[in-house]
């Protein structure tokens, strides 16, 4: 069971790296962005595994339980045309977690996707990732 969790996660991993288009993990946005300091960007398409979903509620619940207001979040479907526009606008074409700053886009999707099912985890390392760029 573990050998084919561990699989799994390879797997989501590889195709993760297949198919984003941005090539670095941090790399400079413009200033236009928007009023808060930081965002975080789920990006997903129409079907999706236990682990897709589990690591949007996750991730959505930690940025509202560590920053409320003061941090936005926002899942696009890659599908639709609105996902569509956001995802060329910052680089994406598969499954992602971004974290997007004024400074910087912070890619967590591998370690976002590994650690999907431990929360606690997951909320640390989004709260090291974001911390730094209030």
């Amino acid at each position: 069971m573990k050998t084919g969790i561990a699989f799994f996660i390879l797997l989501l991993a590889g195709m993760h790296c297949s198919g984003y288009a941005q090539t670095a993990e941090k790399s400079a946005i413009p200033d236009s962005r928007a009023e808060k300091k930081a965002e975080v960007y789920y990006f997903h398409f129409t079907h999706r595994c236990i682990t897709c979903k589990t690591l949007e509620k996750e991730a959505k619940e930690a940025v509202e339980e560590l920053y409320g207001d003061q941090v936005f979040f926002s899942a696009y479907n890659l599908e639709e045309e609105a996902g569509k526009k956001k995802g060329d606008e910052l680089g994406v074409s598969y499954q992602a977690l971004l974290i997007v700053s004024r400074e910087a886009i912070v890619d967590l999707t591998a370690e976002g996707f590994l650690h999907a099912g431990k929360p606690d985890k997951l909320k640390q390392i989004m709260k090291d990732t974001i911390d730094p760029l209030l």
